[in-house]
């Protein structure tokens, strides 16, 4: 088996994105409730619903990133 090495960059953006899509999730259950006119505390019961989303969001990131670097490789320019 090889080992691999994951880079300090490589981290950095899987943070990023792990953040940004928890944000973003956030914002849609933030919209549902003021779209809806439910109470303020479903913000902290629909947390769950809220991590759901944050993982496919990250999950449809990571899909979107290794299409890109798979046309990059095929043109000569994904470095791994």
């Amino acid at each position: 088996m090889k080992d691999t090495l994951i880079t300090a960059k490589q981290k950095k953006w899987a943070l990023g994105t792990l953040l940004a899509c928890f944000l973003v999730a956030f914002g849609i259950n933030l919209g549902a409730i003021i779209s809806y006119g439910t109470p303020w505390y479903e913000i902290f019961t629909q947390i769950g619903f809220v991590v759901v989303i944050t993982v496919g969001l990250y999950i449809i990131c990571g899909i979107v990133a290794a299409i890109v670097c798979l046309i990059r490789k095929a043109c000569g320019k994904c470095r791994g």
